[in-house]
């Protein structure tokens, strides 16, 4: 017998005597058909069963087989991923209706910007950012999508059964998938691309927070009951975590991070990954896409590469290989996706071009080396806004040098029509684009979106933020606290104590013609508290000891001007006279928030002798944490620098821990209990 015959009829054999548990199927217009007592969805409406529709094969079987019925326009817009907007969403442009809620609807309106959003300067041509709904899907053949609004859980799971439902009635039947930046985080810089902010999820610390937490058990609950939350609302792919190193600490990214060392962020995001992805992808997963690859601390300044006063990763201390470890932990913990980052490498052996154009990093360190075999997906906008080291390049020809780098999904484009016309003109083989495709058809695949891409609503509506969850997302709110000093023993309050309490965070006052007059940063909290020795009093002069809860900010990572960044207090919006006239009235606890590793010398003379540290926590748990009734466990995640002086002085791809002596104040892993 010929041997591939043999070959194919053994499979087949393998295939009909193997026992199948039938999968839910979900449709609103596809007809359902049946073979061998089983159901299958005919996705192409042509009455039989296709392999790529028969959930029995395996994922790479079905993809070849779908990817061989795909024509040139329809895989080119698979390989695009931008963001999706739902009616009345005016967060990238102006709504048709402002007053009206975001609802379940589709935004039918392109968005074209003629300016670069981060960097505000013009671009060399415009860039259609977002596309209507419907032309996305039946025209654009679009498949990959970021929301971004924050609305209700309702109204989310019913706009994602439309969007199904409206793949669902094309040529192919092909399921989208939804991306999202963080749901879950209290967080201080929530904007675009970088975390959605508080929402109707579960709340839980900022990444900063979580990995103070040090308790590697509750890290994998929260990605659990996270990818729950998200998968109920029809969300099943995380643009997030970020494995960078925050080594450089004036970088505006390091809330994001779980910190300066290798070593933790590594167990980190080996716990997010398999805690929202599972062992393996599938029904319950939500795909991760782990960023920014090599990693985005070691900036040059601490500018950003958003922008091109920041387009450099440098490497003073000779510490690449410290920031691709936790890299290599998302990889052996299976990470669906890896995103590169903006920057050039500055001062290594690499080419000097940005991270989605450089072939050395993604195929021959990221591909090669390391033996990822997931997604690369770009960051937003590297071909349009931030084509470091390939400016002179025309689009389409950093298309090429991207594609052959080794990218398989751009982010940040909704109009296919350049890549198609690459593709035309024979610049790009149709053998590589095939590649890419085949890996993200691959993704939706095991995900089981091809069987069932619609959730229940009501469900949704009990699933998400339900009181079980934030059970445990409360204890971690305690758990992130830590502890830096308690000299004077006024820790934990245990005596009858009247306390002032004053939350200290600039709103600001907005910008244009409408701006109003800031408010004052200053909010006297009379919390209702369980804490039974604290009572809470409307004055200074009426307490026996002041709580200040102090919000430092730069202002976020958007409001960069391409100035050198200081990290002292007094320039990132904190009346230091204040602060001190507090401290020197009455004994005084200070808590800081940490979206960076602050210098806080100007209010550390002596006086404070009561210091803890937060990275966005609640009310609650910072009273628990004062009083005694949950007992401070908390870690530094990073080192904080002693002066200004130490800021300047710091080789950006070090941590804290490893820079020269005198460097921290409190260092990486400082923390005490009661």
């Amino acid at each position: 017998m010929n041997k591939i015959l043999f070959i194919f009829l053994f499979s087949a054999t393998s295939l009909f005597a193997q026992k199948f548990v039938q999968p839910i199927l979900g449709a609103k217009s596809t007809k359902i058909i049946k073979s061998a007592n089983l159901e299958f969805k005919d996705l192409n409406k042509n009455g039989k069963l296709d392999k790529y529709e028969d959930w029995r094969l395996p994922a790479d079987v079905r993809a070849k087989d779908l990817l061989s019925k795909m024509t040139m326009e329809e895989k080119v817009g698979f390989m695009l991923i931008s963001t999706t907007r739902m009616a009345n969403d005016g967060g990238f442009g102006p709504s048709a209706n402002p007053n009206a809620p975001i609802s379940s609807g589709f935004n039918e309106e392109d968005l074209v910007q003629n300016v670069n959003m981060f960097t505000r300067k013009p671009l060399s041509e415009p860039n259609m950012s977002a596309s209507g709904t419907t032309k996305a899907v039946t025209e654009r053949q679009l498949r990959h999508f970021i929301l971004r609004a924050n609305t209700s859980a309702k109204t989310m799971a019913e706009w994602s059964n439309n969007l199904q439902a409206l793949c669902e009635t094309t040529r192919l039947g092909i399921p989208a998938i939804v991306a999202s930046n963080p749901r879950n985080h209290i967080t201080t810089d929530a904007a675009v691309g970088l975390s959605v902010g508080a929402t109707a999820f579960s709340k839980w610390p900022g990444e900063l927070g979580m990995a103070a937490m040090r308790d590697f058990k509750l890290t994998r609950e929260f990605a659990e009951i996270a990818a729950k939350e998200w998968t109920a609302v029809g969300l099943r792919k995380g643009y997030m975590y970020m494995a960078d190193l925050a080594t450089e600490p004036r970088w505006n990214r390091t809330e994001g991070t779980f910190g300066e060392d290798a070593d933790l962020s590594s167990a980190m995001i080996r716990e997010i990954v398999l805690g929202f992805q599972g062992n393996k992808l599938g029904k319950n997963s939500v795909a991760m896409t782990t960023k920014h690859f090599p990693g985005g601390g070691p900036q040059e300044g601490g500018q950003d590469s958003h922008f091109d006063w920041g387009k450099f990763a440098h490497y003073p201390g000779g510490n690449f290989n410290d920031h691709v470890k936790p890299f290599i932990a998302a990889i052996n913990a299976g990470t669906s996706s890896i995103m590169p980052y903006y920057s050039a490498p500055k001062g290594k052996e690499f080419e000097e071009v940005g991270f989605s154009f450089n072939k050395a990093i993604i195929d021959d360190l990221l591909r090669k080396k390391l033996g990822f075999k997931g997604i690369i997906n770009s960051d937003t906008g590297p071909i349009e806004m931030m084509p470091w080291g390939v400016e002179s390049l025309s689009i389409e020809q950093r298309y090429v040098k991207a594609i052959e780098a080794g990218v398989d999904i751009f982010s940040g484009a909704a109009d296919p029509t350049v890549l198609l016309n690459t593709v035309k003109k024979g610049l790009v083989k149709e053998s590589r684009i095939n590649e890419s495709v085949s890996r993200l058809l691959k993704e939706k695949f095991e995900l089981g979106l091809f069987e069932n891409p619609f959730v229940d609503v009501e469900k949704a509506e009990k699933i998400v933020g339900n009181s079980e969850f934030q059970q445990k997302g409360d204890l971690a709110l305690r758990k992130s606290i830590v502890l830096l000093r308690n000299d004077e023993k006024l820790l934990p309050i245990t005596k009858k104590t009247k306390v002032y309490f004053e939350y200290y965070k600039e709103d600001g006052g907005g910008r244009g013609p409408q701006a109003q007059a800031p408010k004052s940063p200053i909010k006297v909290l009379k919390p209702d508290t369980k804490a039974e020795n604290i009572e809470f009093v409307s004055t200074k002069e009426e307490a026996d000891v002041v709580l200040l809860w102090l919000f430092p900010t730069t202002g976020g990572l958007f409001s960069s001007g391409g100035k050198p960044i200081e990290l002292s207090i007094s320039k990132n919006k904190v009346d230091v006279s204040h602060v001190n006239d507090l401290i020197n009235s009455k004994p005084t606890i200070v808590v800081i928030n940490y979206t960076n590793p602050w210098v806080i010398d100007e209010i550390d003379k002596g006086k404070a002798a009561t210091i803890l540290a937060t990275f966005g926590t609640s009310v609650d748990a910072l009273i628990d944490v004062i009083s005694g009734r949950f007992n401070p466990t908390g870690k530094m995640p990073f080192a904080t620098p002693s002066s200004e002086k130490a800021v300047s002085e710091n080789k950006s791809d070090l941590p804290g821990s490893k820079e020269n002596p005198g460097y921290a104040l409190f260092n990486f892993g400082q923390g005490l209990s009661y």
